[in-house]
């Protein structure tokens, strides 16, 4: 069966597209405007905002995008399940899991990976030869995570407290609002980035089964990066498990006081999120996003030298 050509246009003529972008995960996607109230609030900074407004330059391809910021982050890829949004982003890692809603239906799609994600360890410059690998981690180390996060579930599964299905190692304790649990082993210990079990809902902190593991400190869905480095500062953790990226910017702010170490040898994408009937506009931001991106040879590392990069490949395309 030959591959249908892929329209030039991707929407259709007068649509805008409304899209909503996770507003706190600076430098990727976020908003001008802390207040939430305030009139800025929706304006989107970032490398995805680039990108965005080089697929909006593009001639002929008729993309127009409405952007809401949103500050809630679990849950935020099936958005376009609902009748609100069309699109959705904010440093999305492309995971399977997150295609599917809570009953397991299929509920959302992919794009193409715009950009490349690598998790690693931000801990205090003192300790960085001390902290150096994740396998330096033991039950004396706390490592603070974000909820719901690939940083995460990726850290668990690389110190070995959870399996590649996210299922905790039996033994493991871990403190939820309703008082201490203990996985046996079983689905219903569970941590994913696509969510995880009930019955660890709430959770913020981690006991190892056993010496060779670290304790987590999980930092909930309302807490912001300020938080989460003012605890490392003041020794509330010893490290933050996360995106090399994030880390990168508060290492570089810090003037070595924090240091990036132990960085993951697998590397993930991220893209953006739709309703996964849209074949026709799947396809098409795909195109356009591969041209921009240059097949992901350009990404945050370009952009991050020249912010107009992805703008000036816009105004250079021919339909």
């Amino acid at each position: 069966m030959p591959i249908a050509p892929v329209p030039v246009r991707c929407a259709d003529e007068g649509r805008v597209l409304e899209f909503g972008f996770f507003a706190l995960y600076e430098p990727i996607s976020y908003r001008g405007e802390a207040d939430p109230a305030s009139p800025e609030s929706d304006e989107h900074l970032g490398y995805e905002a680039d990108l965005l407004t080089a697929l909006e330059a593009m001639d002929g391809a008729g993309l127009s995008f409405n952007r809401r910021g949103i500050d809630v982050w679990p849950g935020i890829w099936l958005l376009p399940a609902t009748p609100e949004f069309d699109l959705v982003g904010g440093g999305i890692t492309i995971l399977e899991e997150r295609t599917r809603d809570a009953s397991g239906d299929l509920a959302i799609a992919f794009t193409s990976g715009h950009i490349t994600f690598r998790h690693s360890l931000l801990v205090r410059g003192v300790d960085a030869i001390e902290l150096g690998e994740y396998s330096d981690l033991t039950n004396e180390v706390r490592v603070g995570v974000s909820v719901e996060t690939t940083g995460e579930s990726r850290f668990l599964r690389i110190v070995g407290l959870i399996d590649d299905t996210g299922v905790l190692l039996a033994g493991t304790s871990v403190t939820t609002p309703d008082g201490v649990v203990v996985a046996d082993g079983s689905d219903a210990f569970r941590i994913a980035a696509g969510g995880s079990s009930e019955s660890l809902a709430g959770r913020s902190h981690l006991a190892p089964p056993s010496p060779g593991y670290p304790q987590v400190v999980f930092f909930g869905p309302e807490s912001v990066r300020s938080e989460q480095l003012l605890a490392l500062a003041s020794r509330g953790v010893d490290a933050l498990a996360g995106d090399e990226i994030g880390a990168r910017v508060a290492e570089a702010a810090s003037d070595g006081f924090f240091v990036v170490t132990a960085l993951d040898t697998e590397v993930e994408l991220g893209g953006f999120a739709l309703d996964p009937s849209e074949e026709v506009l799947l396809a098409c931001l795909d195109d356009k996003l591969d041209y921009l991106t240059d097949e992901r040879n350009i990404g945050y590392a370009e952009w991050l030298a020249n912010p107009s990069v992805f703008l000036e490949r816009a105004e250079v395309w021919t339909p």
